[in-house]
């Protein structure tokens, strides 16, 4: 149930009354307001926590979660509007006694808007409690419909199944740790996503003869997400033979002692199918307490965390969608029927239809299973086969693919209310898209939806931490595919949903009203519905179709205005003589004027619309990029309650940005990433350091000379991209003190820097948050000592990429210890770096690309690089030789890349010791060096241990 408007809304009103003073007129109504709106999230909460799930509960979150945005829009517009005007000094007393008539308008305005919400809630308020949670069934009088999912998936060991596929390797590795009596690995668990067959596994592992004959006693046991402990016990007992009537009356702890000591005296193995979470775990280890005993455990879960905390040496065991071969095969046995025929094949159109509806699954075995299952009983017609093609999807969603539905739906019951609406948000993005974590997590704050309450928790997290946190618990869950993870930290980069776990989440934001997915098909119906709150359209629709003034985000995935709507604008006839006419003709640059204002005409318009008619988005995300016309109107300062504001890859005709921006004082994400039609370098006027909310600041790669901007005042910034002297002052960064990442782009230069004693000098960053430091110029050089200095500032990052030219790499003691990741290019360094970076006690990740390095000789020395796994060497055209020491250097070293290094001769000896290298890759090298490589060649016993050897057939020029 999402109440996370709910709360958001009440948020917003406590920070306001805080200051008491700001409330005159409006303070019994903003009271009011609150009370009801607590009562509310009181409610929800209590009939989230019982799990009902009545009709009149999920319309009422719906109709409530409306109102709790009106809400939010009308104290943050007094906020904004009248309670930011009321401060002290004469001069601010003169120009509010200039305006008294008009802030009291708008005072009463707010004061009767929020009289008509309360009224509103009140009438909410009444109807539930007419609702006793206490006493309500689960969808009112029958079982829940998640219950009765559950049942409906509820497993049998003895039940097998026969059409397995691809699990050989599997249940091979699984039994070998199960039996191994050394392992001190007492649970074991098999997760995924729901319907990639984690029970048909752990059934094919319970009755392996090997594992029967290893284990004197086996039992299986269905948990299910209604952990009922003692039920649990007694099921195991019984599986055991132990269960008498005595035990059933028996006090739980008894119980628990009994089946304790049991699995403690004798070798025994305990299947727990489908436990959901590490409470039901908590729940039921008081049975499976004992330190000393050959006794294990296997679990089937969708929550990879429960093993870890089950078990600090357990072992995880993450099962895989099937690949396109076994994803075929296993299609083939169910949709085809078996025949005695010798020589029998399939048809030649059904096996190219099967083929293709075969990848909709995704390679997950149960969509498989059941798209089978629905072609065969439509076999062999040709016909009927063909329907099914044209819409898979749909016949995945009809009655027959109910079991699949339920299945995936399970997940989605089982979330806690506060990851509810982060799951639902995923639903903006399109189909097979690659969603970056940073900016997911950003929208998530924007959008509320990780409170910021929960910043005053006893860790002192900030929201983007939180954040975080959730979306590691949707992966955790197997609700989201990691596809990137940080080099340095581990964290997500970048994850994508599976198709059919995406459908559900679009079937629950649909359910719930939570957004409305446009495209042309369905853009004429936005024109109807006046409360749409979120927007996304994943093609382009014309922004007019939207109606909703309330409109709260809005996402737009392709271009502002695309090329063939463009053509649409024009009169057949202008565009016809424009395409028959070459530069030539006179009349063309009549033309050709003409047409480029009928277009800035029509982006014009589109933004006007968009800013006089959504005055209260919080979200506004350009993913398309493309023409956006002549210059960003100064309209946009209307948008007074943004949060997020997106702009990247936009092309303006105009380079200059409106000041206009500075009135957009709650913006907490800012990309401002944009290109000039007339020239590269943009204008940005000094006004950001009006946003004292920003948190995430993108800087145009390249701004004007005129650009100078100020900006000491955003002290919780965390996210500074571009940042140079040019434009910006070094002094500011002393008061960013919860930075975390900096790029800095262009010239850094430090006026009166004590460059002989540079411990002398005041520190130029002042946050102990700071984890990345990048710094690109591609035109100038940065004076060593002023990096240095800069460096000596940096004391916690972990990664650091230099490519600017710096000739000279700073002694060791300037880097930081923390530094597990360094990528350097283009820095032309005069001495082997090697030395210096081999000190380095976490690095774990070194690329030296396109001549990092000019000279000719790099020597690891042993002992060097303790804790790098992987090393990658690209485009250094001067290396003519590289040694590694035969006495332990890169001890830990994973993965070698060497690509475009023209003048090396050979891989170094030392490479036969490093027993940890399971990766080599040689790409554009000289045909000499690779044939020394390959099998045979001179070099090839110095890697022949190496289990993946990768010579690229391309080579340098150079042979």
């Amino acid at each position: 149930m999402d109440f996370s408007a709910v709360s958001y809304a009440l948020e917003t009103i406590d920070k306001l009354t805080q200051e008491v003073t700001s409330l005159w007129g409006v303070d019994e109504q903003v009271e009011g307001l609150a009370s009801e709106l607590r009562w509310m999230q009181s409610f929800l909460k209590v009939a989230d926590a019982r799990k009902v799930d009545h009709e009149v509960i999920r319309t009422t979150v719906v109709e409530i979660r409306e109102l709790a945005y009106d809400a939010e829009d009308v104290i943050e517009t007094f906020s904004i509007k009248v309670a930011s005007k009321r401060k002290g000094g004469f001069s601010n007393c003169i120009k509010r006694s200039a305006c008294f008539l008009k802030e009291g308008c708008l005072l009463h305005q707010i004061k009767s808007e929020i009289e008509k919400i309360t009224a509103r809630i009140k009438v909410l308020t009444r109807q539930l409690k007419t609702y006793d949670v206490s006493k309500l069934g689960v969808d009112g009088e029958g079982p829940s419909s998640s219950t009765e999912r559950r049942e409906a998936r509820r497993p049998y060991p003895h039940v097998m199944d026969d059409n397995i596929v691809g699990l050989g390797k599997d249940i091979e590795k699984l039994v070998s740790v199960l039996v191994d009596e050394e392992s001190e690995c007492k649970v074991l668990s098999i997760c995924g996503m729901g319907g990639l067959g984690k029970t048909t596994l752990a059934k094919k592992i319970y009755s392996q003869s090997q594992v029967v004959g290893h284990f004197k006693h086996l039992a299986w046991v269905y948990v299910s997400q209604n952990c009922q402990k003692r039920k649990v016990w007694e099921d195991i007992l019984s599986d055991f033979n132990l269960l008498s009537e005595a035990d059933k009356k028996m006090k739980v702890e008894k119980l628990a002692e009994k089946l304790s000591s049991f699995l403690e005296e004798n070798k025994c193995l305990v299947v727990l199918d489908d436990i959901w979470n590490t409470e039901s775990w908590d729940s039921l280890k008081p049975a499976f307490s004992a330190r000393e005993t050959r006794s294990k455990i296997l679990l089937t879960s969708r929550n990879k965390e429960i093993v870890s905390h089950a078990d600090s040496k357990g072992f995880l065991y993450e099962l895989q969608y099937l690949n396109y071969k076994q994803s075929w095969e296993l299609f083939q046995k169910i949709a085809i029927p078996p025949t005695n025929s010798p020589g029998y094949k399939i048809d030649a159109k059904m096996k190219e239809l099967g083929e293709e509806m075969v990848k909709h699954c995704a390679g997950l075995p149960l969509a498989i299973i059941i798209l089978g299952g629905i072609l065969a009983t439509k076999y062999p017609s040709l016909i009927e086969w063909l329907k099914v093609s044209a819409n898979v999807k749909s016949y995945l969603n009809n009655d027959k693919g109910e079991v699949l539905r339920d299945v995936l739906a399970l997940s989605y019951d089982d979330l806690p209310p506060y990851l509810r609406p982060c799951f639902l948000y995923l639903s903006h993005f399109p189909e097979d898209y690659e969603i970056p974590a940073d900016r997911l997590i950003q929208l998530w704050v924007a959008e509320g939806i990780v409170s910021s309450k929960q910043e005053e928790g006893e860790e002192g997290q900030v929201a983007e931490d939180v954040a975080e946190g959730y979306l590691l618990e949707l992966a955790e869950r197997c609700m989201i595919q990691v596809r990137e993870r940080d080099i340095a930290t581990l964290k997500i980069r970048s994850f994508q949903m599976h198709d059919l776990m995406r459908d559900v989440c679009l079937s629950k934001a649909k359910q719930q009203k939570f957004l409305y997915i446009a495209d042309q098909s369905n853009a004429c119906q936005l024109s109807t519905i006046g409360r749409v709150r979120r927007v996304s359209a994943h093609k382009f629709i014309p922004l007019q179709c939207i109606k909703s003034p309330r409109l709260r985000s809005l996402l737009l995935f392709d271009e502002l205005l695309p090329d063939e709507e463009q053509a649409n604008i024009f009169p057949l006839t202008m565009q016809s003589y424009f395409d028959n006419h070459d530069f030539d003709n006179p009349l063309y640059w009549f033309v050709a004027p003409l047409m480029l204002s009928v277009v800035f005409t029509k982006f014009r318009g589109i933004w006007k619309y968009m800013f006089n008619n959504f005055n209260f988005l919080r979200v506004l995300d350009y993913e398309g990029g493309g023409e956006a016309g002549c210059k960003l109107p100064n309209d946009i300062g209307k948008l007074i309650h943004l949060r997020f504001l997106r702009l990247r890859d936009l092309e303006f005709l105009s380079s200059k940005l409106p000041s206009s921006l500075g009135n957009l004082r709650c913006l907490q994400t800012l990309d401002l990433r944009i290109e000039g039609g007339c020239s590269n370098s943009i204008h940005v006027p000094n006004v950001l350091w009006r946003m004292q909310q920003l948190r995430h600041l993108y800087l145009p790669e390249e701004c004007n000379r005129k650009t100078k901007l100020k900006l000491g005042t955003l002290r919780n910034l965390q996210t500074l991209v571009n940042f140079n002297t040019k434009n910006c002052y070094v002094k500011d960064l002393i008061n960013m003190t919860n930075i975390r990442e900096l790029e800095i782009r262009g010239p850094f230069n430090i006026e009166d820097c004590n460059t002989g004693e540079l411990d002398k000098n005041p520190p130029i960053i002042h946050s102990k948050y700071l984890h990345s430091l990048s710094i690109i110029n591609e035109e100038g050089i940065i004076d060593p000592r002023h990096l240095a200095h800069l460096l000596l500032s940096c004391e916690n990052i972990s990664k650091l990429r230099l490519d600017v030219e710096i000739r000279r790499l700073p002694e060791y003691h300037y880097l930081s210890s923390n530094l597990a990741y360094i990528k350097l290019r283009r820095c032309k360094l005069e001495e082997d770096p090697m030395p210096t970076l081999a000190e380095l006690p976490y690095l774990s990740m070194l690329e030296l690309h396109e001549e990092a390095f000019i000279g000719k000789e790099m020597f690891c020395s042993g002992q060097a690089f303790a804790k790098l796994e992987s090393l990658s060497l690209k485009g250094l055209n001067f290396l003519e030789e590289w040694k590694v020491s035969e006495e332990g250097a890169m001890p830990c070293l994973r993965r070698l890349e060497i690509e475009n290094c023209i003048q090396l001769k050979k891989l170094p000896d030392g490479l036969r010791f490093i027993a940890t290298l399971q990766e080599l890759k040689i790409e554009s090298m000289p045909t000499t060096f690779k044939d020394k490589v390959e099998e045979g060649g001179e070099d090839f016993c110095k890697v022949r241990h190496v289990p993946s050897i990768i010579v690229d057939a391309r080579f340098s020029s150079i042979l």
